[in-house]
């Protein structure tokens, strides 16, 4: 996620970290050798462009616009929810370890079990999700824990699975109501339901064809619009498509990080982050001293 502070108007011009043409520049490159191409013919053989309309791309363009409109606010919905679950991930696991300490006095033992397994769901959810080792989860499980892991591929469900066994035991054991077995078991139920959120968003993109036809009107259009703009605009016509081609290949291209949220690109969900603040959360709670500083943005870059 990009995080930086306002900038002035004439450095917002100049700005490249953050920006998407990184992403694009070989489009610009290409739509600006078709435009000078179709700009050259155009001093070179002027009847062939009479009685040719702006008309038509003015319409194509139009259509462009309100679809990459309709594309792009489906994809920052998708960003938009992840960013949502994983704040409420959270303020559940604040809410789960503020229970602990003060319906489970004398337990410090359980308690500190419960709380850095909470940890432990937070980084396996976040390195499932991004495709990655879920080594980070292991400093935070009992050797057991982590043994038991080992073999299975749902590692964050299995975490609230043995959350679950923990205060099952304390029910039995006489050391936890009934009513506050329930009160836990319900905490553990919601965190299941955010990783079930966040598996659907991760293996439900938006849907292909929409990134297709959008990808390829967007072609379409910066290739022809120099044949309806070449008469009005002369030299200027390459460099007046290149400003067209970054407004719609740009938009096309932050698209396509939205749709992804969870990956390690600049626009998307700062899952690293926010799994720190649940380190803080947690060993504050539990009354640690050493307590890791919040992350940082590195050039402008919070993941």
């Amino acid at each position: 996620m990009i995080v930086r502070p306002h900038p002035s108007p004439i450095s917002l011009l100049f700005i490249l970290r953050g920006s998407i043409i990184r992403a694009i520049v070989a489009e610009l490159v290409v739509v600006f050798l078709a435009a000078a191409c179709v700009t050259g013919v155009y001093h070179l053989r002027p009847m062939w462009f009479s009685g040719i309309s702006l008309a038509p791309f003015t319409l194509l363009g139009l259509a462009l616009s309100i679809f990459l409109g309709f594309r792009n606010n489906a994809c920052y919905q998708r960003w938009w929810e992840a960013r949502q679950q994983w704040g409420q991930l959270i303020a559940e696991t604040r809410s789960f370890m503020r229970d602990l300490g003060a319906l489970l006095p004398g337990q410090e033992e359980r308690r500190q079990r419960l709380g850095r397994r909470a940890v432990a769901f937070a980084h396996a959810l976040r390195c499932q999700l991004r495709g990655e080792p879920l080594e980070a989860a292991q400093p935070w499980l009992p050797a057991q824990d982590w043994a038991a892991l080992a073999a299975l591929r749902g590692k964050p469900g299995e975490i609230l699975n043995i959350q679950s066994r923990e205060i099952a035991g304390a029910l039995r054991d006489g050391a936890m109501t009934d009513i506050l077995y329930r009160l836990f078991s319900e905490r553990l139920a919601v965190m299941g339901n955010i990783q079930a959120a966040c598996e659907r968003l991760q293996s439900t993109p938006t849907p292909f064809a929409y990134t297709l036809l959008l990808h390829r009107t967007a072609w379409l259009f910066c290739l022809l619009a120099p044949i309806g703009i070449a008469s009005t605009l002369g030299w200027m016509t390459p460099f007046a498509t290149v400003v067209l081609a970054y407004a719609f290949f740009g938009l096309d291209a932050l698209g396509q990080e939205l749709q992804e949220p969870f990956e390690r690109t600049a626009n998307a969900v700062p899952l690293d982050a926010l799994a720190r603040i649940i380190e803080i959360s947690v060993l504050e709670a539990l009354g640690e001293t050493e307590i890791p500083k919040p992350l940082q943005p590195q050039d402008f870059v919070l993941l």
